[in-house]
């Protein structure tokens, strides 16, 4: 019909508006079936999406789970370690606590066993003391007799017509000072004796006990080290053209080489051991390497100065380690170790120090002292040594300033300044660390000393025996270790004897320096003859 009225009433106008209606009409059923596709299309995207979404939370929640499950496992696997770790530690900690109560309860026992033995020493001496008194009170009453004898003898004297009051005074008085003389001498022996028997006793236990503790070996003392050569052709090589090498070698050692006649030997002389040292091992490097010119042995000898510092520290720390004394100073160790080439009347200087850390450490050990101090003191007595080439002054001022030096206690710098008596020892350590000293520097093979220095003491000894009034004839024996001094009977009598020996003894004392001690030994010999006819 619609059709019909546009061919029954068909114009151009009408026929233009029907063509834009059916265009917008065309248009709109497009748009609205193109939303339609659109919205579904959406809304598929949007249920897939919801739905991969849906099973990504599903996934994580799964592998939240796991990995939930693996975290509680990992950390109850590392909790139990650690409570393992725990276990473990508390048990060492458990036995260190037991081993130190053990360690606790030995020193405890040998305190205890230390103490009885100091009030065993202590009741010991009380006893001697009490005998001591007890001989006093004696001697006293023997004067108290002499007194009355005098007073008896006044009396009777004055009865005497023939001699005068002040004659018989004389007599008298010179009567009772003979006897009383006699008795005193023959008293102070009696005490003497006992008091040396009882302290000789105990000081040979010490001393027997402190020796036996130690034993070193004994280093030959030289000023000059001898370096044997495979050939004399390798003297030449030494001395180099125009004496280059040995010229290089001593400026770099600070050393004298000698090459002499003496056949396939080179002599090295210095008055520093150190250096003597450095320049033996320097010459025996470059003999067996075979390459001697300037530059090498330069390059040697500071490869030997370097191997010879180590050798120096490691003397120096075995040293402090063998004597048990630490906490030294790291320079001072060093110091120490340069004693190893050192020596003093044929013997070695730290392998002494050594001895008298041990003498010492015994000796402070038995009498209660302390110890560590003794040991200490006795380690570094003779510290001085090492340097003295070097610094000015004695052995003992510079061993005590490098102690101040290197903060060590006024103990020990008092035992080292105290041991050749430049100051009067002030504490037991420091008396046990001089009586070490001279232990080990007296006792048989431990030193020896030249020719000339034995001939002048042992005159000196006889010399200061024979200025004495009275003195036949003196002889000293056992190498100095002993006087042996003959009286003349008709001006010395037994009492004056005594005496003579004490005053020589104190001049000996006074006036020489010497190891050990010397026995003097006064013999007083009557001698009667008669012929008969």
């Amino acid at each position: 019909m619609f059709t019909t009225l546009l061919a029954a009433e068909s114009s151009p106008v009408l026929t233009v508006v029907l063509s834009i209606v059916f265009a917008i009409v065309g248009i709109a059923a497009g748009f609205f079936i193109g939303f339609i596709v659109h919205k579904r299309n959406v809304e598929k995207k949007i249920g897939d999406t919801n739905q991969y979404v849906n099973k990504m939370v599903s996934d994580a929640k799964a592998e939240a789970k796991t990995l939930k499950k693996e975290a509680i496992l990992e950390s109850k696997e590392e909790i139990q370690k650690e409570r393992a770790e725990a276990d473990r530690e508390m048990r060492e900690r458990r036995t260190e606590v037991q081993r130190a109560e053990q360690r606790v309860q030995q020193k405890e026992e040998s305190l205890d066993k230390k103490e009885a033995a100091l009030d065993k020493k202590i009741e010991t001496i009380e006893q001697q003391k009490a005998d001591l008194d007890a001989k006093n009170k004696e001697v006293s009453s023997k004067l108290e007799e002499v007194s009355q004898a005098k007073d008896k003898m006044v009396a009777e004297l004055e009865k005497i017509a023939q001699m005068t009051k002040d004659e018989a005074k004389a007599q008298l008085v010179a009567a009772i000072e003979d006897e009383a003389k006699k008795d005193a001498v023959k008293t102070v022996r009696e005490i003497e004796a006992q008091a040396k028997e009882d302290a000789q006793k105990k000081a040979q236990e010490i001393v027997t006990l402190a020796i036996q503790r130690c034993a070193v070996d004994q280093a030959g003392e030289i000023t000059a080290s001898v370096v044997a050569l495979p050939n004399d052709d390798m003297k030449g090589r030494i001395i180099g053209r125009e004496g280059r090498n040995i010229r290089a070698l001593e400026n770099a050692t600070g050393v004298d080489l000698i090459i002499d006649d003496t056949p396939e030997a080179v002599v090295v002389s210095s008055f520093d051991p150190v250096r003597r040292e450095i320049a033996r091992l320097s010459l025996e490097k470059l003999i067996s390497d075979g390459r001697i010119h300037a530059a090498r042995i330069e390059e040697t000898v500071a490869k030997v100065k370097k191997e010879v510092e180590n050798t120096i520290k490691e003397a120096g720390e075995s040293a402090m380690f063998e004597a048990g004394v630490f906490g030294l100073h790291p320079d001072l160790v060093k110091i120490l170790g340069r004693l190893k080439y050192r020596t003093s009347y044929g013997q070695n200087v730290l392998k002494h120090s050594l001895e008298v850390s041990y003498l010492a450490g015994v000796m402070a050990s038995e009498l209660g002292a302390d110890v560590a101090i003794a040991k200490r003191g006795g380690l570094l007595h003779d510290i001085g040594k090492a340097v003295d080439h070097e610094v000015e002054g004695t052995h003992v001022s510079i061993g005590a300033d490098l102690a101040k030096k290197y903060k060590e206690s006024k103990e020990v710098i008092h035992c080292i300044a105290a041991h050749h008596n430049d100051i009067e020892p002030q504490t037991v350590e420091a008396i046990l660390v001089q009586c070490a000293d001279a232990i080990s520097g007296s006792r048989p093979g431990a030193r020896r000393e030249s020719i000339e220095n034995y001939v002048k003491r042992l005159e000196k000894l006889e010399e200061i025996a024979n200025a004495h009034k009275g003195v036949e004839k003196s002889y000293a024996i056992q190498a100095g270790r002993e006087i042996r001094i003959m009286v003349k009977p008709e001006e010395v009598d037994d009492a004056q004897t005594l005496f003579l020996a004490k005053e020589i003894a104190k001049e000996i004392e006074s006036e020489m320096e010497y190891p050990g001690q010397i026995k003097v030994n006064v013999v007083r010999e009557m001698r009667n003859i008669e012929y008969a006819k």
